[in-house]
């Protein structure tokens, strides 16, 4: 094992250091072999491709019945097995991310989108794959977005008028029509539904983050001779609709996201207003796994089957 000059310009083999590893601990060339499965040529040939690579020198001292570590073997052993160690543990870093283990789930959630279609689902989804973290991010329709093209976010869950802008990919989910809600006790509603020009002169409440808002105030427009009192907008759905059980006035807003069952709910007609929650993702971005696997249980859910008012 003379003439360790220069090294050789090949790479060390994870399988070299393995045999190396296992040799110093036998210190026995034979039984380090049955160790590693191999015959003791290909060990010995592998020590000795491992010393001519490093150009340090012997790594094993060999003598008859005295077969030990070198001052190098012994300096760079705990070298070699911190390198298998790093190894082993990004294997399974590897082998745990295509299993989703630790992976975390960015989900962008428009405000106005309101939990009842959607806690089933995730907790579905949580108990299918327990050791994926959800971190659920709300926030208005633009700023979501916005999030989603810039890769802070993994998917985004939208429910706007118009189509989605090219960059962007969506799965429809499920629909929902918009209700006026309504203090309890008022007198429309002793109505199956309210007309928009039932409520000319109410007092409105306004949703600041309402993403039909235009849409609503345009559809008022065109029937005309409908007026509005307008005391009061807030950005937060919680508060609207506190206001609205106080007595205040009324809102429109989508039936699943109303979370006070006190209120007294219409459906909007004359006209009916629905909208459509999609789950979106960017178009040509390649998806995680965990991602793969939300979109995959997204397409499995069985979204229209509990609620009849999705039907136009």
């Amino acid at each position: 094992m003379a003439g360790y000059a220069e090294p050789a310009e090949d790479c060390v083999e994870v399988h070299e250091l393995k045999y190396f590893l296992a040799l110093s601990e036998t210190l026995n060339f034979t039984r380090a072999a049955e160790h590693c499965n191999v015959s003791q040529p290909a060990l010995t040939r592998a020590i000795r491709s491992l010393e001519d690579k490093l150009g340090g020198g012997p790594l094993i001292h060999r003598e008859r019945g005295n077969t030990h570590l070198t001052e190098l073997g012994l300096m760079l052993k705990p070298h070699f097995e911190h390198v298998l160690a790093e190894l082993d543990g990004a294997r399974n870093r590897a082998r745990d991310y295509c299993k989703l283990a630790g992976s975390t789930l960015t989900i962008g959630l428009m405000c106005t989108i309101g939990p009842q279609r959607l806690v089933d689902f995730l907790a579905g989804f949580a108990s299918r794959y327990p050791k994926v973290t959800i971190h659920l991010e709300d926030g208005s329709a633009d700023r979501i977005e916005q999030q989603l093209l810039a890769g802070a976010l993994d998917v985004a869950l939208l429910a706007r008028p118009g189509d989605l802008e090219d960059r962007l990919h969506g799965i429809p989910l499920f629909r929902e029509r918009f209700v006026v809600a309504l203090p309890p006790g008022d007198r429309l509603s002793q109505s199956n539904a309210v007309r928009m020009r039932d409520l000319n002169r109410y007092c409105y409440l306004g949703r600041a983050n309402c993403e039909y808002h235009d849409y609503l105030r345009e559809a008022r427009t065109k029937l005309g001779g409908i007026e509005f009192e307008r005391p009061y907008t807030s950005d937060r759905d919680d508060w609207v609709q506190s206001m609205v059980m106080a007595g205040l006035g009324f809102t429109f807003i989508p039936e699943y996201a109303v979370t006070m069952p006190q209120i007294a709910t219409r459906p909007l007609i004359e006209p009916e207003v629905w909208r459509t929650v999609q789950f979106v993702t960017v178009r040509g971005r390649p998806h995680s796994p965990a991602v793969g696997a939300f979109v995959r249980a997204a397409r499995e859910q069985a979204w229209e089957g509990k609620v009849s008012a999705c039907a136009p």
